[in-house]
């Protein structure tokens, strides 16, 4: 049907249509294989080769739909047309590029790639030097064009997440080989949203609830340029459209939810996070209490996935806006890390000792007293460890001058918990490293308070000798009762008494 309503725009002529096909088919079909024929600037990132660098797997991430309808032709460029019509042909434009093509065979269909390529650029541009508002039709028409090129079925991933490498690690991107197009659609839908041409009120009820959801699919996509174009998007609609803000956070929670309670795994929850750090720095105050529950039930339970060191950055920057904006919230922060910290798995404990830092540095003298004694167990437990990066780390925290102040004003709590530790360092551990920071902080206590360190250490010596003469204690009552057993026979259930 769109078919026939093209046949009644203007066209290039035959002949020079069959010569730019002729012209163009071999560099058409390089472009094809390469997506680099056509340089422009973008927000995305470009095309880039399609045969990738050595050591960078290519595959096809998305399944899309077959539809691929052979002799494409170019419509005309929109300088040619006049301004009452540019709006009719850019409809048909968008309807040129609802085609989709297979990009497993790069020399597949090449000329009609091409000429996609070529409208989707022209789309761009339009769009870039729109001056009038875009109408509905347009906005329809753009709409059923991103959805019918952008939203597709990922395949399964056929990479475990329980195999190989440390939980900060991050594997080897996948780049999807249609990204020739894919990288302009998502170019014209940036571009599309931002522009002044489209009014919010129009451009609500087609970029509606269902379109946001199936965006926020697309996260998981396993190319890297993908999720980071994306990322542009869903700010650029969250600021554009501001009565979807409510369902853009309830959704993003439910993809935290679906992540940390039941998959373990997500390729996009980095790029959302990063998105959800400049949404939180925009609350207003007082928070709300949806905001706090945000942080309470999504921020703070996504800790607990092991790959944690792959978006720990953007976890840590939103968790800090939120003490930055709401000082009291710093000590439930604290105890929620406490509540979430890794035992056996030292190098997300380092992680964790880096963020749990971070929060100090913006946590007052109120909060800090409600947290600092489980905190500063945690703390001296860290310093013991015999992993030598975990105790380094603990040791750090105390070169951090608003850290020691807030000790020094609870030193009658927090120096008997940290000074056996201290000592027991000095006398066992293996690392010189450690052995050298240990002193120092042992000195730093000292100078604190000389009187308090000094009774501290007296009283971890007199509780080592009681726990020494315990233990002789046991040992010997052990031995006697060996003796008793080696030398007095036992029949049946005869008792054994064993004198003390």
């Amino acid at each position: 049907m769109w078919k026939q309503f093209l046949h009644k725009l203007p066209r290039k002529s035959s002949a020079s249509g069959k010569g730019d096909h002729a012209a163009g088919s071999s560099p058409g079909r390089n472009a094809a294989g390469n997506g680099s024929a056509i340089q422009r600037t973008s927000s995305c990132p470009s095309a880039g080769p399609a045969r990738p660098a050595p050591g960078v797997k290519r595959m096809s991430s998305a399944v899309f739909p077959s539809s691929v309808v052979a002799g494409i032709e170019p419509l005309v460029p929109f300088k040619d047309v006049p301004n009452g019509e540019k709006p009719n042909l850019f409809v048909s434009m968008v309807s040129l590029c609802c085609v989709v093509f297979d990009f497993s065979d790069p020399n597949k269909n090449s000329a009609e790639k091409d000429f996609k390529r070529q409208a989707l650029v022209d789309l761009v541009d339009y769009v870039e030097s729109a001056s009038s508002c875009f109408t509905e039709p347009m906005v329809i028409a753009c709409c059923r064009m991103f959805a019918i090129n952008l939203f597709r079925v990922f395949p399964p991933n056929c990479r475990s997440s329980s195999s190989g490498g440390g939980e900060g690690e991050e594997e080897e991107p996948m780049f999807d080989p249609a990204w020739a197009h894919l990288h302009l659609v998502y170019d014209l839908l940036l571009k599309f949203i931002g522009s002044s041409s489209l009014d919010a009120k129009v451009g609500k009820k087609y970029f509606d609830h269902t379109f946001i959801v199936k965006l926020l699919e697309l996260f998981n996509s396993e190319d890297p340029r993908e999720r980071d174009c994306l990322k542009t998007i869903l700010h650029r609609i969250y600021g554009k459209f501001m009565v979807h803000r409510p369902f853009i956070r309830k959704a993003v929670s439910n993809i935290f939810y679906h992540f940390v309670f039941e998959t373990d795994r997500h390729n996009g929850i980095a790029e959302l996070l990063e998105v959800f750090g400049s949404v939180i720095s925009g609350f207003a105050l007082p928070l709300k209490e949806e905001h706090k529950i945000f942080l309470w039930r999504v921020l703070i339970p996504l800790h607990k996935p092991k790959t944690v060191g792959v978006y720990l950055q953007q976890l840590t920057y939103c968790v800090t806006q939120f003490v930055e904006k709401e000082p009291r919230l710093a000590s439930s922060v604290i105890l929620g890390l406490l509540r979430y910290w890794p035992i056996t798995n030292s190098q997300k404990e380092v992680m964790f000792l880096s963020e749990i830092e971070e929060v100090l540095e913006a946590t007052n003298m109120v909060e800090f007293q409600k947290c600092m004694v489980p905190l500063f167990r945690r703390i001296a437990h860290c310093i013991n460890s015999f992993h030598f990066q975990v105790a380094e780390r603990a040791l750090f925290m105390w070169n951090n001058d608003h850290i020691v102040s807030l000790v020094a004003q609870n030193r009658q709590a927090i120096v008997p918990i940290v000074t056996p530790t201290l000592e027991e360092n000095i006398q066992n551990h293996w690392n010189v490293s450690v052995l050298n920071l240990t002193a120092n902080v042992k000195k730093m206590l000292s100078e604190m308070d000389e009187e308090l360190f000094s009774t501290c250490l007296a009283r971890h010596k007199e509780d080592g000798e009681r726990q020494a003469s315990l233990e002789q204690k046991r040992r010997l009552a052990w031995e006697r009762l060996e003796s008793a057993a080696a030398f007095q026979p036992v029949t049946g259930n005869t008792a054994v008494l064993v004198s003390r």
